[in-house]
């Protein structure tokens, strides 16, 4: 057995298989009790690491590789700050959002002095569990249907705040450092001007080096090129700000924002999406291996209580503010319960503070417990809201639910079909995101007002950072042959609430979708031909009634011989329907003579 395990710790590729079943297994069953992923990577880390299996170890080496996560979730809550969005949302954001945090963190940091810690620890401990878990509550209250509400609003405004916090967390945290190789850093005043000058620097790079890079990708369409560039504008900013002593969060959540505004944000989105997951899941991996589960078994009690203070302490003072902004008291009350738990972030200042000298790793661990049991209950006190929410709110919940940057529609295909079709869904006020690959499309768009992102509307992970979960339509409006069935059973099934329709080159592209979960396909020619025949019929002294008798004609023999063709797979199969519906038709007409 010492010889077997002795094997797994030197082979990096066993160790990875172990690491990602573990974690499979205990996130698929935290999933179906309802806890989320974070505390199925937690629980997974402690099996498997060295104080109760101890078939995996290096937990410091694997969560120094792992922190790129951290970097890469700033990259994208950057790229989320659109400054219309944060404009609409700025009462919410600055208002609740910043008076919970610094009203929480000092509340509880003032618990955990209580309890001996110094001033310094406190601190360190204290303000990273006024943040929430946004890795818990968004995708329950999306799941719930909640998110778009006004008390969803609310939610996502505090959450929001809360991740902008972590930057200047973090800096906090690395200005009390102990450590004395950060002592042998620059002063503040210098790091103070390092970090405008790096802030500065970022954003001039982003305006006239990033944004042409990606153009140029863009143009070459190279979908790897885009990844490699994306991992690229991270991977760089960060380190910038490790050269300069700073915040690598700091780095990438700058390089975020300067690319919220552009055209390739939902393209850069999707493409990094993948890379966070897998190395946020071995962060929380590490953290897993590294809590010391003798100290908690020794002080339980210390731990519940904690937890229990933490909850409390939460819920109180973020159902007080509610009040305090005219929320009704029920819903003020949900809002508390439902952010009341320690959140993911905690892991990272924890990890941080304990290289501070701040805290020992016997205080991490304790208090990394105590986040992980407040999680737990976030499933349970989500059920508590959803009673207090039943009942009828006061006028402040009357309001127009919050529209996101993908709202009711998605278009994809911004050429003359598609553009018809968003310029009719804008007229009747519908919110509208638009997709489309052509760079120079996109900015001649841009010059008339229109926003339209860069990316391929046929990639599920893309529709989906577009905003295909809470679309109501989806319009695939592209040019030529390139939808299948399978694609839009795809879409269908990811995406069950939006109604499809297509935009169908010939008849041999309806034939191919037949039985697609679509609502309708539209053969791009169709119509415009239509209109033209019946102009021409005009032109030639055809009266009105039979001119639209001929129209109805035309459209219900068209439509027997699709069925003929799609029922057989065949544009032959028509042949005898067509000879049936001609002897018809001339049939009609000597009668009508007659």
């Amino acid at each position: 057995m010492t010889d077997l395990l002795h094997h797994l710790h030197e082979s990096p590729l066993v160790e990875g298989a172990v690491l990602l079943g573990f974690g499979l297994a205990f996130v698929l069953f935290f999933r179906r009790l309802g806890l989320g992923a974070t505390l199925g990577y937690l629980v997974a880390g402690a099996v498997v690491g060295p104080q109760v299996l101890g078939l995996v170890g290096g937990a410091q080496s694997k969560i120094g590789v792992a922190e790129l996560g951290i970097t890469l979730l700033l990259f994208i809550v950057g790229l989320e700050l659109n400054p219309a969005r944060l404009w609409r949302m700025k009462a919410e954001i600055f208002g609740i959002g910043l008076t919970q945090v610094v009203l929480c963190g000092a509340a509880i940091a003032g618990i955990v002095a209580a309890t001996g810690f110094s001033a310094a620890a406190a601190l360190a401990l204290g303000l990273p569990l006024a943040l929430s878990s946004t890795a818990q509550v968004l995708p329950m209250l999306q799941s719930a249907g909640r998110l778009r509400t006004p008390f969803g609003e609310r939610a996502f405004s505090v959450l929001l705040l809360q991740d902008l916090s972590i930057v200047p967390l973090i800096t906090i945290v690395a200005a009390m450092s102990r450590n004395p190789a950060d002592a042998n850093g620059p002063p503040g005043w210098l790091l103070g001007l390092y970090t405008v000058g790096a802030i500065v620097g970022l954003i001039l790079a982003g305006r006239f080096l990033l944004r042409p890079l990606f153009r140029l990708i863009g143009h070459l369409g190279e979908q790897e090129m885009f990844v490699f560039a994306a991992l690229f504008t991270v991977a760089a900013s960060a380190a910038v700000m490790e050269l300069l002593g700073l915040s690598t969060a700091l780095g990438a959540f700058i390089a975020g924002v300067m690319l919220a505004d552009t055209p390739y944000r939902h393209e850069l989105e999707a493409d990094v999406e993948p890379f966070r997951s897998i190395l946020l899941g071995l962060f929380f991996l590490s953290v897993g291996m590294l809590l010391d589960l003798h100290a908690i078994a020794e002080r339980p009690l210390f731990v519940l209580a904690m937890a229990v203070a933490l909850i409390a302490t939460k819920a109180g003072i973020i159902t007080a503010i509610g009040v305090a902004v005219k929320m009704p008291w029920r819903g003020a009350l949900a809002l508390g319960l439902l952010l009341s738990q320690g959140g993911e972030f905690g892991f990272v200042l924890f990890a941080q503070a304990q290289r501070g000298l701040l805290i020992d790793p016997e205080a991490a661990s304790l208090f990394g417990a105590i986040i992980t049991l407040s999680m737990a209950t976030t499933p349970f006190l989500m059920t508590v809201t959803r009673r207090f929410r039943r009942a009828p709110d006061g006028p402040a919940q009357t309001r127009e639910a919050p529209k996101s940057d993908g709202a009711n529609a998605l278009i994809v295909g911004y050429g003359r079909f598609g553009q018809t079709v968003a310029q009719m869904l804008i007229a009747q006020g519908i919110p509208v995101t638009l997709i489309d690959t052509d760079i120079e499309m996109i900015d001649v768009a841009g010059e008339f007002g229109a926003k339209v992102y860069y990316g391929d509307g046929t990639r599920l992970d893309l529709l989906r950072q577009a905003g295909a979960a809470e679309a109501e339509l989806i319009c695939f409006c592209i040019d030529g042959d390139q939808l299948s069935r399978e694609l839009i059973e795809g879409v269908h099934e990811a995406f069950p609430a939006a109604t499809i329709f297509v935009r169908a080159y010939d008849r041999r592209a309806v034939i191919k979708l037949a039985g697609a979960p679509m609502e309708y396909a539209v053969r791009e020619v169709m119509e415009s031909a239509v209109m033209m025949a019946r102009r021409a019929l005009d032109s030639v002294g055809v009266d009105g009634p039979d001119i639209d008798r001929a129209e109805d004609q035309f459209r219900r023999n068209d439509r027997e011989r699709l069925r003929a063709q799609v029922e057989s797979g065949d544009l032959r199969a028509a042949r005898e329907v067509i000879l049936t519906q001609t002897a018809r038709d001339v049939g009609s007409r000597e009668e009508a003579r007659t």
